[in-house]
This record gives C-alpha cells, sequence and structure tokens, in this order.
C-alpha cells in the first residue's frame, strides 16, 4: 500500500474501535487537539497526517503499525496491565472491567464468546462470600500482597467499595449477550482453592467454609435456570425479566483456558487470561480470526444446553452439584 491507502486504512480502523453512536471525527480531533474540519481533511486524504500524529493514533487506539502496513512479521500486539501491590491494585482492576464491559455494551450488536477453564470470574460477583474469598485467595497466594501475609481469610476482607464494583462489573456482564462453553471440570478449581486453605487452616471455622460451599450452590442452580430459559436475568428475580440471551454449552472435548472472544459490530477482540486473572487484549485480525473459527469449532463439538437438550443440561449441572455436596458431607459440622 502507498501512503495514502494506509492513511485511509488507519482512520478505517479507527472507525471500528469507536462506538456508533459517538462521532469519530470529534474524538479524533481531541486526540489530535485539532479541528473537526482538519480531522475531515485528513479523513479523505485532502492533508497528509505526520509521523507524530501516526505515533499519537496508533498508541491511543491501540493499533499495530506493523499490521497496517501490512509488514509480516509474524508477532500480535497486545495491551494490558499487570495486578501488583505498587501501581494497579485490585479497585483498578475491577475499574477496568467495569470500563472495558461498558465499552463493548455501547454497542448495538455484540455478543462475548468464554472459553471456561473454571466457572467465569463475573458469577463470583452474585455472592459477597464468593467474592470475598476469591479477592483474599488472589491478594495473598498469587500475588503475595504484603498485607495479606500473616493474615487468615475473614469475610470482612472485602471491603464496600469492592463489593460494589463487583456487583457493577455483574450488572455489566448480564447485558452483554454471551456464550460460554462449559466443562465438567470448571468448578474444581473454586473448590480445590477451598479445600487448599482449609488444610492451611486459613477460615476462621468450617462455618466459613459451609457458606462458600453453599454460595457455590446457589451460583450453579442461577446459571442453570438461566441456561434453561435461554436468557439472563438478576438473581432473586421472582419473575426472570430477561436482560440478554445467553447460551451454554458442554464441552467434553478440552478444558477451556478462560480466553474471550468479543464480535463488536462484525469486528473482533480477543482478551487473553494471563498470571491467573490478568488479561491482555488484542484487535489484531488474523488472531481473533483464528481464535473466533477455533471458537466455533469447539462449539460443533459441544452440545447446546441451554434452551435445548434438557436431559444434558440436568446432567451436566447435577455432576456440579454432587461434587459440591461432596466437599460439604466432608466437613465436621
Amino acid at each position: 500500500m502507498n501512503a495514502a491507502e494506509i492513511q485511509q486504512e488507519l482512520f478505517q480502523r479507527i472507525k471500528t474501535n469507536i462506538p456508533p453512536q459517538v462521532s469519530a471525527t470529534e474524538e479524533i480531533a481531541k486526540v489530535l487537539d485539532v479541528s473537526v474540519d482538519s480531522v475531515y481533511r485528513r479523513m479523505r486524504g485532502e492533508k497528509s497526517i505526520s509521523l507524530d500524529e501516526l505515533n499519537c493514533l496508533c498508541s491511543h487506539y491501540k493499533i499495530s503499525l506493523d499490521q497496517l502496513m501490512n509488514i509480516q512479521t509474524g508477532s500480535f500486539l497486545f495491551q494490558g496491565n499487570f495486578l501488583n501491590d505498587k501501581t494497579f491494585r485490585f479497585t483498578d482492576y475491577l475499574k477496568g472491567m467495569i470500563r472495558d464491559i461498558t465499552y463493548m455494551n455501547s454497542f448495538q450488536n455484540k455478543e462475548i464468546f468464554y472459553l471456561c477453564k473454571d466457572v467465569p470470574i463475573f458469577t463470583h460477583y452474585y455472592f459477597r462470600e464468593i467474592a470475598a474469598f476469591k479477592y483474599f485467595f488472589w491478594m495473598k497466594t498469587i500475588f503475595h500482597f504484603p498485607e495479606f501475609q500473616h493474615r487468615r481469610f475473614t469475610f470482612d476482607c472485602y471491603s464496600e467499595e469492592l463489593h460494589q464494583l463487583g456487583e457493577k462489573v455483574l450488572l455489566l456482564y448480564n447485558q452483554l449477550p454471551s456464550t460460554e462453553l462449559w466443562n465438567v471440570e470448571n468448578i474444581n478449581i473454586a473448590l480445590r482453592q477451598i479445600e487448599f486453605y482449609r488444610d492451611s487452616q486459613m477460615f476462621e471455622s468450617d462455618g466459613d467454609i459451609l457458606k462458600l460451599y453453599e454460595s457455590w450452590e446457589k451460583v450453579i442452580d442461577h446459571v442453570e435456570k438461566q441456561a434453561e430459559r435461554g436468557y439472563k436475568f438478576s438473581y432473586g428475580d421472582g419473575d426472570h425479566k430477561p436482560i440478554s440471551n445467553y447460551r451454554v454449552y458442554f464441552n467434553e472435548v478440552i478444558l477451556g483456558d478462560n480466553s474471550l472472544i468479543v464480535l463488536l459490530e462484525g469486528t473482533k477482540m480477543a482478551l487473553m487470561p494471563h498470571t491467573v486473572i490478568n488479561y491482555m487484549t488484542t484487535r489484531d485480525v488474523k488472531f481473533c480470526e483464528n481464535m473466533f473459527d477455533y471458537v466455533q469449532s469447539l462449539m460443533r463439538r459441544s452440545t447446546l444446553i441451554s434452551k435445548v437438550s434438557e436431559k444434558e443440561r440436568s446432567r451436566f449441572f447435577r455432576i456440579l452439584r454432587e461434587r459440591i455436596a461432596r466437599r460439604k458431607d466432608a466437613l465436621k459440622l
């Protein structure tokens, strides 16, 4: 491509990153600190963008210059943050989730595909008990935040601010049409983490462990009800008012990796997990197309258990409940 074609392609890709209801020219004008009319001249190719402007736009909209210029390096550009005790706290992590899902929901046509390795992270926020335990486990055992070093788990470790942020994450995710590929092993990670803390005497009492198991049972019951109806609804809503479409597949082929692929007005974005809960994102076309094809292939080899396949759906969720029940029976209460 020549310089003019590259410039046209740049603005076309930027437009796909901006929600339809937002004026692309006005937003780009703010990024470049120029007038809207000046942006129009650049978009029409009447004025060439400078190297500084190219750098500014590619950095702001996370666009790979190699990909833009069709330079075949075999590399993929990802963006993300690292959760740590110095520069990126868990409140920032939740606020980032809120920002990202709000952005996804700003599109009229959107859908998210979730390859579950364990129970989707969004389900943690149905119950404060689960959210508190996961938060404590990640901060103490995975990321070794110093303030958790000598502490045992209690439910009050989870602040009201975190609780409200988590509820906001769940509210926004419920508005996002979703397809989730589950496996019977998904519940095992949560159960193993509880058992690890029990063996390490990190709980105040077995009563706290029972609360966690009972909360997980309620999560599984709610997910099954949503799968039965084929849509999401708020927990505790007796009228089951639909919020967004919900598809669940029983995948017996592989255990997922908690990666996600998002469709936004026909464009694709991939979110890849690393170091347990950190995520990195990319809009690389080839990467996202390959991942989307992979997800579609897995779906064809899985069983749809939302709205249909009542027998398979009942069997699947019964297995999950039985695994929780065995842990409850082992408690000395």
